[in-house]
């Protein structure tokens, strides 16, 4: 399969503030249903393959404000895993920053919020899970291919409350 040519548009400097508005909108009709709306991505390869979408908490490394965003997972045994690929943009998205400074978190999966810590992935579990994410969103290669960054996937492990 060949990568499609990475979009002009995504550089244009209101991408990121239409990614938030719509961010916002899934999260509180996630929150308000319990993810039975919001709970199921079905855009770009999630189209044919819908993939489960979970809410991330974090805190501002400058600001300590709270935040939430949605992101597609995959369970690894106990632990849950997601992909700072930010749709293959240059820098890596505001929530993984603020998880290296700030790494213990809530998730919220349907009505459940789950306490974890936040541990990027090593070189080798990177490479173990990366065919299972890449299997699990197809966009995800396409999104590393479109970007410099190594694009960061991130292990939420499970923490007491």
């Amino acid at each position: 399969m060949t990568t499609p040519p990475r979009p002009r548009q995504l550089d244009h400097p209101v991408l990121p503030k239409i990614f938030r508005i719509v961010g916002r909108a899934q999260v509180a009709i996630y929150r308000r249903t319990g993810g039975r709306i919001g709970g199921t991505w079905r855009i770009g390869a999630g189209f044919r393959k819908p993939v489960p979408t979970l809410l991330l908490e974090h805190r501002g490394r400058k600001s300590g404000k709270q935040f939430t965003v949605p992101l597609l997972y995959l369970v690894d045994g106990g632990d849950i895993v997601v992909v700072a690929s930010q749709g293959g943009l240059a820098n890596h998205p505001q929530w993984y920053r603020n998880l290296c400074v700030h790494p213990d978190t809530h998730v919220q999966i349907g009505r459940e919020r789950r306490a974890v810590r936040a541990v990027v992935a090593d070189d080798e579990q990177r490479a173990r899970l990366w065919p299972a994410l890449v299997d699990l969103y197809a966009d995800f290669d396409t999104y590393q291919a479109w970007t410099e960054r190594r694009i960061p996937v991130v292990i939420l492990t499970p923490r007491a409350a």
